[in-house]
């Protein structure tokens, strides 16, 4: 793990984002379409400490944005090239606009200042949305990336803030995908080559010291 004094350098609040990925609750919530995620998101504790780091997030001044996976009723211009897109599909739950699944999930709490992103199409969070030019707008320079799920969209996340010049923070315990040990792979194996991986007390320890310098 990176030392307090290399994370403290990365965690300037006045230059760091935290993105919460796909935390709504038709996703990690009692009633998601996918509940082996949802049971992993909540049992790992994942959930948990997203619903932490934002709040920490709030009480530093530290922006945050939550990325929200959505379609139309109608399904038009969402993506059918995968075979993700054609299971979900035929999903139980779907993740419609404006319906009680695409709202940010409990703990997670939605501050005023906050930003929800919203995409209809593909796997990115960042890519083809809003989130990269906010992110120059806000003067970014590192962004935190916590959520689900580690097996696609966080994954995504991670390499698309490289590949646009911001410095990667991952909170090994704030993500959560499935299997449960498939995560830790994933961190350990590819995550770990392009992103300074850390822990959730970690960084509330950084958010800590920057509230102490104010």
């Amino acid at each position: 793990m990176p030392s307090y004094e290399r994370l403290d350098d990365l965690l300037d609040p006045a230059s760091t984002v935290l993105l919460t990925v796909e935390c709504q609750q038709g996703v990690v919530g009692p009633d998601s379409a996918l509940p082996e995620l949802a049971r992993a998101a909540r049992t790992s504790g994942a959930l948990h400490n997203v619903a932490r780091l934002v709040a920490a997030a709030h009480d530093t001044g530290v922006q945050v944005i939550h990325a929200v996976a959505e379609r139309r009723p109608d399904g038009r211009g969402a993506n059918r090239n995968a075979r993700l897109f054609r299971a979900a599909e035929r999903l139980p739950v779907q993740q419609l606009t404006g319906s009680t699944a695409v709202r940010v999930a409990p703990p997670v709490e939605v501050a005023e200042q906050d930003f929800v992103v919203r995409r209809l199409h593909g796997l990115s969070p960042i890519h083809g949305t809003e989130v990269d030019a906010l992110l120059r707008n806000l003067g970014c320079r590192t962004l935190i990336v916590s959520g689900v799920s580690a097996n696609v969209a966080v994954p995504n996340a991670v390499f698309d803030a490289v590949n646009l010049g911001y410095t990667a923070v991952v909170p090994a315990d704030a993500i959560a995908g499935v299997p449960a040990d498939y995560t830790p792979a994933l961190i350990r194996n590819t995550l770990a080559l392009v992103a300074t991986v850390a822990t959730t007390d970690e960084l509330l320890g950084c958010f800590g010291r920057a509230r102490g310098r104010r």
